[in-house]
Protein backbone atom coordinates (compact mmCIF):
# COMPACT_ATOMS: atom_id res chain seq x y z
CA UNK A 1 0.00 0.00 0.00
CA UNK A 2 2.65 2.48 0.83
CA UNK A 3 4.36 1.79 -2.35
CA UNK A 4 1.43 2.57 -4.29
CA UNK A 5 0.98 5.63 -2.39
CA UNK A 6 4.50 7.01 -2.88
CA UNK A 7 3.58 5.74 -6.67
CA UNK A 8 0.30 7.64 -7.19
CA UNK A 9 2.59 11.28 -5.13
CA UNK A 10 5.47 10.35 -8.35
CA UNK A 11 2.44 10.59 -11.40
CA UNK A 12 1.15 13.65 -9.90
CA UNK A 13 4.78 15.11 -9.17
CA UNK A 14 4.55 18.64 -7.37
CA UNK A 15 1.65 20.31 -8.46
CA UNK A 16 -0.96 17.55 -7.10
CA UNK A 17 -2.99 18.09 -10.12
CA UNK A 18 -5.20 15.00 -11.23
CA UNK A 19 -3.73 13.25 -13.88
CA UNK A 20 -6.34 10.85 -15.34
CA UNK A 21 -9.40 9.57 -14.25
CA UNK A 22 -8.33 7.83 -11.40
CA UNK A 23 -7.17 11.12 -9.44
CA UNK A 24 -10.45 12.51 -10.28
CA UNK A 25 -12.07 9.56 -8.89
CA UNK A 26 -9.81 9.66 -5.27
CA UNK A 27 -10.06 13.37 -4.96
CA UNK A 28 -13.89 13.01 -5.74
CA UNK A 29 -14.49 10.66 -3.17
CA UNK A 30 -12.71 12.60 -0.79
CA UNK A 31 -14.44 15.42 -1.29
CA UNK A 32 -18.11 13.94 -1.04
CA UNK A 33 -16.48 12.12 2.46
CA UNK A 34 -16.16 15.43 3.66
CA UNK A 35 -19.05 16.91 2.73
CA UNK A 36 -20.96 14.06 4.44
CA UNK A 37 -19.16 14.37 7.89
CA UNK A 38 -19.65 18.27 7.43
CA UNK A 39 -23.72 17.37 7.01
CA UNK A 40 -23.45 14.62 9.60
CA UNK A 41 -22.49 17.38 11.88
CA UNK A 42 -24.74 20.63 10.98
CA UNK A 43 -27.71 18.36 10.29
CA UNK A 44 -29.17 18.36 13.98
CA UNK A 45 -29.11 21.88 13.90
CA UNK A 46 -31.88 21.82 11.24
CA UNK A 47 -33.71 19.53 12.73
CA UNK A 48 -33.76 21.60 16.25
CA UNK A 49 -34.75 24.54 13.98
CA UNK A 50 -37.71 22.50 11.66
CA UNK A 51 -41.56 23.19 12.54
CA UNK A 52 -43.26 20.84 10.43
CA UNK A 53 -43.46 17.20 12.51
CA UNK A 54 -43.13 15.91 8.74
CA UNK A 55 -39.85 17.63 7.90
CA UNK A 56 -38.24 16.68 11.63
CA UNK A 57 -38.86 13.42 10.88
CA UNK A 58 -37.30 13.90 7.23
CA UNK A 59 -34.17 15.64 8.75
CA UNK A 60 -34.05 12.95 10.92
CA UNK A 61 -34.20 9.68 8.66
CA UNK A 62 -31.77 12.06 6.80
CA UNK A 63 -29.13 12.19 9.48
CA UNK A 64 -29.76 7.95 9.52
CA UNK A 65 -28.96 8.14 5.83
CA UNK A 66 -25.97 10.13 5.94
CA UNK A 67 -24.85 7.75 8.66
CA UNK A 68 -25.16 5.06 5.87
CA UNK A 69 -23.77 7.12 3.66
CA UNK A 70 -20.36 7.68 5.22
CA UNK A 71 -20.07 4.21 6.19
CA UNK A 72 -20.50 3.18 2.62
CA UNK A 73 -18.12 5.76 1.48
CA UNK A 74 -15.40 4.12 3.92
CA UNK A 75 -15.98 0.66 2.29
CA UNK A 76 -15.99 2.38 -1.41
CA UNK A 77 -12.73 3.54 -0.23
CA UNK A 78 -11.26 0.25 0.86
CA UNK A 79 -12.78 -1.40 -2.13
CA UNK A 80 -10.45 1.03 -3.71
CA UNK A 81 -7.42 0.39 -1.82
CA UNK A 82 -7.44 4.17 -0.82
CA UNK A 83 -7.63 4.83 3.07
CA UNK A 84 -10.96 6.67 3.74
CA UNK A 85 -9.87 10.74 3.73
CA UNK A 86 -11.73 14.29 3.70
CA UNK A 87 -10.84 16.92 1.69
CA UNK A 88 -12.58 20.16 2.18
CA UNK A 89 -15.87 20.68 0.29
CA UNK A 90 -15.92 24.25 -0.91
CA UNK A 91 -19.56 23.65 -2.01
CA UNK A 92 -20.73 21.78 0.81
CA UNK A 93 -19.76 24.25 3.19
CA UNK A 94 -20.95 26.75 1.71
CA UNK A 95 -24.53 25.53 1.61
CA UNK A 96 -24.37 24.57 5.04
CA UNK A 97 -23.22 28.38 5.94
CA UNK A 98 -26.02 29.76 3.34
CA UNK A 99 -28.46 27.56 5.58
CA UNK A 100 -27.54 28.79 9.03
CA UNK A 101 -27.27 32.55 7.66
CA UNK A 102 -31.53 31.51 6.70
CA UNK A 103 -32.12 30.18 9.74
CA UNK A 104 -30.64 33.41 11.50
CA UNK A 105 -32.99 35.51 8.87
CA UNK A 106 -36.12 33.59 9.16
CA UNK A 107 -39.01 33.81 11.94
CA UNK A 108 -39.56 30.33 13.34
CA UNK A 109 -42.26 28.16 11.30
CA UNK A 110 -43.23 27.69 7.79
CA UNK A 111 -40.90 30.01 6.27
CA UNK A 112 -38.11 28.64 8.05
CA UNK A 113 -39.20 25.45 7.74
CA UNK A 114 -39.33 26.04 3.31
CA UNK A 115 -36.03 28.11 3.57
CA UNK A 116 -34.34 24.63 5.37
CA UNK A 117 -36.19 22.21 3.05
CA UNK A 118 -34.82 24.54 -0.06
CA UNK A 119 -31.21 24.10 1.57
CA UNK A 120 -31.17 20.39 2.16
CA UNK A 121 -32.34 19.73 -1.55
CA UNK A 122 -29.42 22.09 -2.21
CA UNK A 123 -27.37 19.45 -0.09
CA UNK A 124 -29.14 16.65 -2.18
CA UNK A 125 -28.27 17.98 -5.28
CA UNK A 126 -24.99 18.55 -4.72
CA UNK A 127 -25.02 15.06 -3.08
CA UNK A 128 -26.45 13.45 -6.48
CA UNK A 129 -24.32 15.61 -8.98
CA UNK A 130 -21.51 14.16 -6.97
CA UNK A 131 -22.61 10.22 -6.47
CA UNK A 132 -23.61 10.47 -9.66
CA UNK A 133 -20.61 11.21 -11.55
CA UNK A 134 -18.29 8.78 -8.63
CA UNK A 135 -20.49 6.21 -10.05
CA UNK A 136 -19.66 6.51 -13.78
CA UNK A 137 -16.19 6.99 -12.37
CA UNK A 138 -15.92 4.18 -10.77
CA UNK A 139 -17.84 1.90 -13.34
CA UNK A 140 -15.49 3.07 -15.88
CA UNK A 141 -12.32 2.10 -13.87
CA UNK A 142 -13.97 -1.36 -13.36
CA UNK A 143 -14.12 -0.79 -9.66
CA UNK A 144 -17.56 -2.97 -9.51
CA UNK A 145 -17.65 -2.76 -5.83
CA UNK A 146 -17.35 0.66 -5.27
CA UNK A 147 -19.81 1.31 -8.20
CA UNK A 148 -22.72 -0.75 -6.22
CA UNK A 149 -22.12 1.33 -3.16
CA UNK A 150 -21.84 4.70 -4.72
CA UNK A 151 -24.92 3.86 -6.21
CA UNK A 152 -26.62 3.05 -3.15
CA UNK A 153 -25.52 6.13 -1.45
CA UNK A 154 -26.99 7.53 -4.97
CA UNK A 155 -30.44 6.20 -4.78
CA UNK A 156 -30.12 7.74 -1.01
CA UNK A 157 -30.06 11.01 -2.24
CA UNK A 158 -32.99 10.78 -4.84
CA UNK A 159 -34.96 9.43 -2.44
CA UNK A 160 -34.66 12.19 0.19
CA UNK A 161 -34.63 14.44 -2.50
CA UNK A 162 -38.11 13.40 -3.53
CA UNK A 163 -39.63 13.07 0.29
CA UNK A 164 -38.53 16.74 0.68
CA UNK A 165 -40.38 17.96 -2.58
CA UNK A 166 -43.33 16.03 -1.17
CA UNK A 167 -43.03 17.91 1.65
CA UNK A 168 -42.57 21.29 0.22
CA UNK A 169 -45.48 20.84 -2.06
CA UNK A 170 -48.11 19.17 -0.02
CA UNK A 171 -47.83 21.82 2.54
CA UNK A 172 -44.90 23.79 3.90
CA UNK A 173 -44.71 25.89 0.67
CA UNK A 174 -48.65 26.87 0.57
CA UNK A 175 -48.05 27.61 3.94
CA UNK A 176 -45.42 29.67 3.73
CA UNK A 177 -47.02 31.69 0.63
CA UNK A 178 -49.83 32.98 2.97
CA UNK A 179 -47.85 33.58 6.40
CA UNK A 180 -47.11 37.02 6.23
CA UNK A 181 -50.82 37.32 6.23
CA UNK A 182 -51.29 35.74 9.38
CA UNK A 183 -48.92 37.60 11.48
Amino acid sequence: METSIKKQEARKGVTNEAQDLRDLFENGLKDIYYAEKLVEKTLPKRVKNASSPELVNALRNQLNETEQNISRLEQVFNAAGMKPTAKKCEAMEGIIKENEKNIKETKSGTVRDAGIIASAQKVKHYEIASYGTLHAYAKTLGEDKAANLIAMNLDDQKKSDATLTGIAMSGVNPEAAVAKNKW
